[in-house]
């Protein structure tokens, strides 16, 4: 990461990452962004909680969530 922020830890640097994603997501889209989260964990949801280089490097990721829109689904079954 880069910038002009401090990143006190591996939260907030989490954060920062699931941020910049969503920006890029975002740029020169249609997305509206009251759609988007971006949330970090941390070590607090790690895939692998080994203590070694590559394990770290498993947890420096990001998770893309699709929710879909319940009230729409009703719809469709509804309507089917």
């Amino acid at each position: 990461m880069h910038g002009t922020g401090e990143i006190k830890d591996n939260w907030d640097l989490s954060v920062m990452r699931a941020t910049s994603v969503v920006k890029i997501l975002l740029t020169g889209s249609s997305i509206n962004a009251v759609r988007i989260t971006a949330a970090g964990r941390g070590e607090f949801m790690p895939v692998d909680k080994a203590n070694t280089t590559e394990g770290r490097k498993k947890n420096r990721r990001i998770e893309v969530i699709l929710s879909p829109k319940l009230d729409e689904i009703l719809k469709l079954l509804e309507t089917h």
